[in-house]
């Protein structure tokens, strides 16, 4: 098996905390909200939100993938770091057998936040992870990013 590494970052004007809060800690409530299109809901199939819950995730209609489950290996609410796991579903390619996350907001000096975050592709046997996955990946993580900073900067009481 092999890993592939791919690492983002995003910066925002908004407060570490509160990007924290909306796009980690509520973001199966948020994301159908405010971007349908990409996330149609989340369901829990097991666990109460914390590690070890499992997640199932229904994409909006016209997404190249319907779903995906995920494993929640981590969540550390006062330093704001989340990781997860990706254990199943059409997102896992022929050659992929899991993608891992970890994610972290950290403060910027303006006051506002980046948002860091780690993806590890693990691959079956000598499968290589295809340039056009990485890119879909990236250019949907940044669409739902700024969509959630959006969505706090328009309703600043919310978060």
């Amino acid at each position: 098996m092999g890993v592939f590494t791919y690492e983002s970052e995003v910066t925002s004007s908004v407060p570490p905390a509160k990007m924290f809060k909306a796009a980690i800690l509520d973001s199966d409530n948020l994301i159908p909200k405010i971007r349908p299109q990409d996330i149609k809901s989340v369901e829990i199939l097991q666990g109460q939100g914390g590690p070890g819950t499992i997640k199932k995730i229904h994409f909006g209609e016209g997404r190249r993938f319907k779903s995906m489950t995920h494993r929640v290996d981590a969540i550390d609410k006062e330093n704001f770091t989340f990781s997860y796991t990706v254990i199943d579903g059409d997102v896992l390619t022929s050659g992929i057998e899991s993608i891992s996350h970890e994610l972290k907001v950290v403060p910027s000096p303006d006051g506002g936040c980046i948002y860091k975050n780690t993806k590890k592709y693990h691959t079956k046997g000598d499968a290589e992870i295809s340039d056009e996955h990485v890119k879909g990946g990236k250019q949907e993580s940044l669409a739902l990013f700024k969509a959630i900073e959006a969505y706090i900067l328009a309703h600043p009481d919310a978060y």
